[in-house]
């Protein structure tokens, strides 16, 4: 999709011409990005050891969140960040354990110190979710406008759905780039690609082994990916009663470790943080095991997430 350029007027950001056509971020961009795994468990059923997952991306003290599994705002308190820090919000697809507390992130934050423009990014039906959940909560919101001088919330929160790759805004602090990735049945499904001024990092969302996820990751930094051991799905399944279309659900939308492994070769990255980790809880496996299944197939250094790891 097209740069929106009145989000960037609306933001005072003062981009050339020839840096926008270049693809690149001006040269008075921060030189250090942080990125923290608010939750690393898979799957929408809450777990003990992990929270649902999200990612935060800092730059220049703007927060970029990418998902919003349950609690994502005691998460982002909990990494030490202020929930009116958030400058973007992104989800990657619909399913409930990334896109839960979409709508209560941005209420919450609102609640807090939330007082500026937020722009949020994502597949349809964003922009009805963003409708419905302040409809949701216009009784509180409207209580806390009246009681507590709170500016209206709603004209903060600026929703953008996209439907294919490419480009999906740029400013001063970070490039964000989309490519199309394959969970069946949710579509459209999207990775996202942040460039910043020191490096470059990805979040593949949920996905099968994905060439468009490859290509987009190429020569990437950091390559936050999913991942499923299968070894361990047997016991997992024991525990659903609907064992037999969770396991084709699984094997049909999700990358093991072997797959995994072989993508950050393929794609040549320099790091592989692994998340989003199925299982996520039970059973339990311990971060060993998640290391050596993915090592056989990527020689590069390897990170096994845990919830509020800064990378």
């Amino acid at each position: 999709m097209s740069l929106d350029r009145r989000n960037l007027l609306s933001r005072g950001v003062a981009l050339g011409a020839a840096a926008l056509l270049a693809g690149g971020l001006p040269a008075q961009a921060a030189t250090e990005s942080r990125l923290i795994l608010l939750g690393t468990a898979g799957g929408p059923t809450p777990k003990k050891n992990r929270s649902a997952p999200a990612q935060a991306i800092v730059v220049n003290g703007a927060t970029y969140v990418i998902d919003c599994g349950d609690g994502v705002a005691r998460q982002i308190v909990s990494a030490g960040l202020k929930l009116g820090s958030i400058r973007d919000v992104f989800i990657t697809h619909h399913h409930s354990d990334h896109n839960a507390d979409y709508g209560n992130l941005l209420l919450l934050a609102w609640a807090a110190d939330l007082d500026h423009r937020v722009d949020t990014y994502g597949p349809p039906p964003l922009a009805a979710m963003t409708r419905q959940s302040l409809a949701l909560n216009a009784f509180d919101i409207q209580t806390r406008i009246a009681d507590e001088g709170r500016p209206p919330l709603g004209p903060l929160i600026h929703p953008h759905e996209i439907t294919g790759p490419g480009l999906v805004m740029q400013d001063a602090n970070v490039k964000v780039t989309a490519a199309l990735v394959r969970h069946p049945p949710v579509a459209p499904a999207f990775a996202y690609r942040f460039d910043t001024a020191d490096r470059s990092i990805v979040i593949s969302g949920d996905t099968a082994p994905s060439e468009a996820l490859i290509a987009l990751a190429k020569g990437a930094d950091v390559l936050v990916h999913e991942v499923l051991y299968l070894p361990a799905m047997e016991a997992l399944l024991a525990t659903e009663p609907n064992a037999t279309r969770l396991k084709d659900h699984l094997l049909a939308s999700h990358t093991t470790t072997e797959q995994v492994g072989k993508i950050a070769t393929a794609a040549g990255v320099k790091t592989l943080v692994l998340s989003h980790f199925v299982p996520g809880g039970y059973p339990f496996i311990e971060d060993r095991v998640w290391l050596e299944a993915v090592r056989a197939h990527f020689a590069g250094e390897i990170i096994v997430g845990r919830d509020l790891l800064e990378i």
